[in-house]
């Protein structure tokens, strides 16, 4: 499965060393993930390992295995259930050290954290503060839905009986704290693997609202989360087109508000474009020279 990950047209691989690891099992699953990262061809992916929490007895152990034997390859580290700023901070200090051992530059590994219970929501505004090493925050929707005792025993998808988005609140408060220290938002699992339609349906609900992207649990969920988080060709065109025009209006006839395309332009919308045209180049996708 760890080889087979590597050729999947996914942007980043964690390998877990918890919720997915037996606890008898953990000293062997770190040997099995240093190995991964020394042996596999990566290619140009994010590669992490997903660490035990700070209320477990593994975390200490998970990254010194890890951070000391996994050579370059490692790029990020990622914390779950983080609850307070001193979690993140905890982790950022032994990685100095571990980095120090490893021979790896300072500031080498990244970190990302989940979000996955109610005490964490509420002080996610100073978690997603704590440290530079920051790169991205995720939501827990299974954790999370059990820490504020809701009544389902599936994350990640609608709850039938609640008229409504359950977890509304829950994505604007994580993605908030996320932009406003400059991390990326991502979205956790989609719990029922074989509904790619239930899948698409509810990982619009995050795209719109601005996440960066989502978990994928199986290989069949690529295609359909890659689609949603990607800008569709027409859409990136016009977002292109709409820089062009801002840029002829404010340099070269000095006006600050235009229209385009049968409404109004401006500084805002440029900062809009100029967002959705990185995330198509990050993408694959060519901007197109003008007048072409």
């Amino acid at each position: 499965m760890i080889a087979k990950a590597a050729t999947l047209a996914a942007d980043m691989i964690f390998l877990d060393l918890e919720d997915s690891v037996a606890p008898s099992e953990k000293p062997a699953a770190r040997g099995r993930a240093v190995a991964a990262l020394r042996d596999v061809d990566w290619q140009d992916k994010v590669v992490g390992v997903r660490v035990n929490a700070w209320d477990s007895p593994f975390t200490v152990d998970d990254l010194v295995a890890v951070v000391t034997a996994s050579g370059e390859r490692l790029d990020i580290v990622m914390l779950p259930k983080v609850q307070t700023p001193g979690e993140v901070e905890a982790i950022a200090l032994m990685l100095h050290q571990l980095e120090q051992s490893a021979g790896l530059g300072p500031g080498h590994l990244g970190i990302e954290i989940q979000i996955e219970t109610a005490r964490g929501l509420v002080d996610v505004e100073r978690i997603c503060a704590a440290s530079p090493r920051l790169e991205a925050v995720h939501l827990g929707p299974g954790d999370m839905a059990a820490s504020l005792e809701m009544p389902v025993i599936s994350g990640g998808g609608p709850v039938d009986d609640y008229p409504g988005d359950h977890f509304h609140y829950i994505f604007s408060r994580i993605l908030v704290a996320a932009r406003a220290n400059g991390l990326q938002a991502l979205d956790g699992p989609f719990f029922r693997i074989k509904d790619l339609a239930g899948l698409r349906s509810y990982a619009q609900r995050a795209r719109v609202l601005g996440f960066d992207g989502k978990w994928a649990l199986h290989p069949d969920q690529l295609a359909v989360i890659n689609e949603l988080f990607s800008p569709a060709a027409e859409q990136f065109e016009r977002a292109c087109a709409l820089l062009d025009a801002y840029e002829q209006a404010t340099a070269v006839d000095r006006r600050g508000a235009v229209w385009f395309d049968s409404e109004m332009i401006d500084e805002a919308s440029r900062k809009m474009a100029a967002k959705l045209v990185a995330r198509g180049e990050r993408a694959g996708l060519i901007r197109p020279e003008r007048g072409a």
